[in-house]
């Protein structure tokens, strides 16, 4: 403990030395590239019809949004005053630029499972898709084409100890992989997320029983979290996650945390860095830089800078 903390002190004694304020040391750790953003004029990018007759009259929670080559791809989930919120399909969106979107003619894409807060990464020739389906359970589905897709079921989540986690949601799954290992974030009840890894995409066995990302202490991420993307940027994680300041989360916020780990994550002070009902954040490459789409009510882009 005694050589711990003078290590502490010893950076402490350092930055003050080389004269790095903290708001410096926080400037490296969130660079402004991943912070600061300007909404588009254009804005919204992407929306519901509006009209019951169709099946994605309004768009809910987070979409996924990949860029290969010269055309951008939206998955988002769509849903009608018809049917309500019972019964929720897969869409997919097509644009040369990410600002101006066709909707898939073989729309809606998948109709056998609920799909909604859909994440997408591609492996090899593979396109892997967690999503959350009815009871906000998290399931796995593929593809070749990124039209058509095979549901592979529900998760297999364990705790540390190999026992099955306690019954009930776990949804927002958010997935990253290095080193042959896929890490998996989950939250329940959006109340706070877990961590983690499988080496096979069939059993998935938490990091630790413990929460790496919880609600609060501040008011804009007091009632509710949920991971929507990790990136990997000058040698750090970035977490891209949506957050609730109300209990009955009627408001949210796009936030952003960092770790070294990917366990441990250092929330941004100044944040949330979009308000105002922004949620379900994600970050997609704009040259040396990146665009920031929110995706809940409907689609919006936000440019680098402000």
């Amino acid at each position: 403990m005694i050589k711990k903390y003078g290590c502490l002190l010893m950076l402490g004694w350092l930055a003050v030395a080389c004269g790095i304020s903290s708001k410096q040391q926080e400037t490296e750790k969130f660079p402004g590239e991943l912070i600061s953003f300007k909404p588009y004029n254009g804005n919204p990018v992407f929306e519901g019809l509006k009209d019951s007759t169709f099946w994605d009259e309004k768009i809910r929670e987070r979409g996924f949004m990949l860029k290969e080559d010269s055309t951008y791809y939206l998955w988002y989930t769509g849903y009608n005053r018809v049917t309500g919120k019972q019964i929720k399909y897969l869409g997919l969106a097509t644009s040369p630029d990410g600002f101006n979107w066709t909707r898939h003619p073989s729309n809606p894409v998948h109709r056998g499972l609920w799909v909604e807060d859909v994440f997408v990464l591609k492996e090899d020739s593979t396109y892997y898709m967690f999503a959350e389906s009815r009871g906000d359970s998290a399931h796995l589905l593929t593809s070749k084409d990124k039209i058509n897709w095979l549901d592979q079921g529900a998760l297999d989540i364990r705790r540390k100890n190999g026992e099955a986690i306690e019954a009930g949601p776990y949804g927002t799954p958010a997935v990253w992989k290095e080193n042959g290992t896929w890490y998996l974030f989950y939250e329940r009840n959006d109340a706070a997320v877990w961590l983690a890894t499988s080496k096979d995409l069939k059993v998935w066995t938490n990091i630790q029983d413990e929460p790496v990302l919880n609600c609060g202490p501040e008011a804009y991420d007091k009632f509710a979290v949920a991971m929507n993307q990790i990136i990997k940027y000058k040698g750090l994680y970035y977490a891209y996650y949506h957050a609730s300041a109300y209990k009955d989360w009627r408001e949210w916020s796009t936030n952003i945390a960092v770790s070294s780990d990917l366990i441990h994550w250092e929330k941004y002070k100044r944040n949330p860095i979009l308000g105002d009902n922004t949620s379900s954040g994600i970050v997609v490459p704009d040259g040396d830089k990146f665009r920031l789409y929110t995706m809940h009510p409907e689609v919006r882009a936000y440019l680098p800078g402000k």
